[in-house]
């Protein structure tokens, strides 16, 4: 069983990332992080609360020692743009992290709907932004475990686009720096950074590259994506796509010569999108330029 989410529920948030996770439901693509890009946390689902569980985070000198589980039975007439693949009707529950929720047992949602406040727990990398964790499940699962969320096919058309590796910092962190480049082409749409699939065709990648185990691959059809194969990204062979899923090859990524932790790499439809460099040590100021290459060795 598989469960698709559209544009009417998806294009509410800047930015969604299947894969830039290290945590179980990420590794095939079963969850989706879903950046709203303003403090507010948009529900993706339409449904009635079951329950909020508070639990606890592992112990980071950056991040809340807390995190909050939302579970909501889901009303799949009232939610566009989510279905089910094989045609069935089930119950489905929703369940979505990293959200204070106020909520109580029973309460109603709408798509769009502000359910809390986003959180910050030590789950996170001290580089993520935040953002709502989303996976889904049958009633007869257990809901509270990480691992067990149906396959997430995320149907909005990605345009991959291209880029040279080079950039100029426009903002940073304590642990990464944000280039201005790729330029976004068309603000509203989703788009992310190009590759090269086996068979020639461009692809948009998606995930921690190669600081996280696996990436995903998008086109025009999002994540529905067939074909088995190298993927080439920055004139090198970088993985070895299975269907959407991209094991990376053991690459170093560069900045400037120098190996940095990597790329995270998303969907943005954003005007602000543009490569993030992942670097704990990093001594880059706003204004400098820089050049990310991979070496294959």
């Amino acid at each position: 069983m598989e469960v698709t989410l559209g544009p009417a529920v998806l294009d509410q948030y800047d930015r969604l990332s299947l894969y830039n996770s290290p945590y179980p439901a990420h590794d095939a693509g079963h969850a989706v992080d879903c950046y709203p890009g303003s403090e507010a946390a948009p529900s993706p689902v339409a449904g009635t609360v079951r329950e909020t569980v508070t639990v606890r985070a592992p112990p980071r000198d950056y991040a809340e020692d807390e995190d909050h589980l939302l579970l909501v039975d889901v009303d799949i007439e009232a939610t566009p743009g989510l279905s089910v693949a094989d045609g069935s009707d089930p119950e489905l529950v929703a369940r979505v992290m990293h959200v204070d929720s106020p909520l109580a047992t029973g309460t109603s949602v709408a798509v769009g709907d502000d359910l809390g406040d986003l959180v910050f727990p030590g789950f996170f990398g001290p580089w993520v932004d935040p953002h709502l964790h989303v996976g889904f499940r049958l009633p007869g699962q257990h809901l509270r475990r990480a691992s067990g969320s149906l396959p997430l096919v995320a149907d909005v058309p990605v345009e991959p686009v291209p880029w040279d590796g080079t950039g100029e910092v426009v903002a940073t962190g304590d642990t990464w720096a944000m280039l201005d480049a790729p330029d976004h082409p068309a603000p509203g749409r989703f788009v992310g950074l190009e590759a090269t699939d086996c068979d020639g065709k461009r692809v948009a990648l998606d995930g921690g590259f190669r600081h996280y185990d696996c990436g995903g691959l998008f086109d025009e059809r999002g994540s529905r994506r067939d074909g088995d194969g190298p993927v080439t990204f920055l004139g090198e062979r970088v993985g070895v796509a299975d269907g959407r899923t991209v094991h990376w090859n053991d690459v170093t990524v560069r900045a400037n010569g120098e190996p940095v932790h990597g790329l995270s790499l998303f969907l943005a439809r954003d005007a602000g999108f543009g490569a993030k460099l992942v670097s704990p040590a990093h001594e880059f100021a706003i204004g400098d330029s820089v050049t990310i290459t991979v070496d294959p060795a």
